[in-house]
């Protein structure tokens, strides 16, 4: 479907996959009236297990696409590349303003009645610096007890957010989070809302669980609003805007699963990765 990036986007949004879609869907309730381009990294997704010189390999490349289609801001709307590779991007982009993920951990630990956190997030996330650096700065005094949820995102991908294996994956995480008395959840991947009906239920009433999707909206609103007032005014004055999704995979099959995820229907395009690891539109 050629042509979708054809129209400058202002704020560029990226993730390995469908999961920055949750931090999308929060940013275009702050500012509905902005351009959004989002490329969804699905020839690598999960970049969760994937080594942290790969993730800013990619990373790298994305923005530098979304850049050429007029980006002023950009969102890493994904843990494990704002884990992995977010303080390269700033190095590599200094005049760049970029806002990443960072897991709920300190809103946790102010709520907590028990003391006891649990903490969802893939492999990248809990071996990045920065989360080493979000415990130490927020954690004191409170038990974190963490699980990277092998397949849930795959669960996702596909659209499953309540089937038997999604379930499963999570109640094999959270029963023993439970058994130590947690009474909070945080949500360290941007898929993870996605699921979070199907978490209130293995968890129940009692714990509260925390997407940090609205927190990372205001930011955007803050930072564009500094970095490209115009655009923040010129999005106030109007309707909303259109979306401009793209992905690396199957774009059809993306298109489907993105009605499940968000009820309302936002076709995909197509780009590619070159041999040279080079992301330039797919030409059909």
């Amino acid at each position: 479907m050629a042509g979708l990036t054809e129209v400058s986007a202002p704020v560029g949004v990226f993730d390995s996959g469908v999961g920055g879609l949750s931090v999308l869907r929060e940013i275009r309730r702050e500012l509905p009236g902005v351009v959004y381009l989002y490329v969804a990294d699905q020839a690598h997704v999960p970049y969760g297990p994937r080594p942290l010189a790969e993730v800013r390999a990619f990373s790298e490349e994305i923005v530098r696409y979304l850049l050429t289609r007029g980006a002023r801001l950009i969102v890493v709307a994904c843990n494990a590349a704002s884990a992995g590779a977010l303080h390269h991007l700033r190095e590599v982009f200094p005049a760049v303003p970029f806002v990443g993920m960072e897991p709920a951990v300190k809103p946790a630990a102010e709520s907590t009645r028990s003391g006891k956190v649990g903490v969802l997030a893939t492999p990248a996330t809990f071996q990045g610096a920065l989360f080493a650096s979000v415990v130490e700065r927020f954690a004191n005094g409170v038990e974190l007890f963490t699980h990277t949820c092998p397949g849930l995102v795959a669960q996702i991908e596909e659209g499953n957010l309540e089937g038997p294996k999604a379930r499963a994956i999570l109640e094999g995480a959270l029963h023993p989070m439970l058994a130590e008395g947690i009474d909070t959840v945080v949500l360290g991947c941007t898929h993870y809302p996605f699921v979070i009906p199907l978490i209130q239920q293995i968890v129940g009433p009692g714990v509260r669980v925390i997407d940090p999707a609205p927190a990372v909206a205001r930011q955007v609103r803050r930072v564009l609003a500094e970095a490209a007032p115009d655009v923040v005014a010129a999005a106030s004055a109007g309707n909303s805007a259109p979306v401009r999704l793209v992905t690396s995979g199957d774009p059809v099959r993306f298109s489907e699963v993105v009605p499940l995820l968000l009820g309302e229907p936002w076709p995909a395009g197509q780009v590619r990765w070159t041999a040279a690891g080079r992301l330039e539109d797919a030409r059909v």
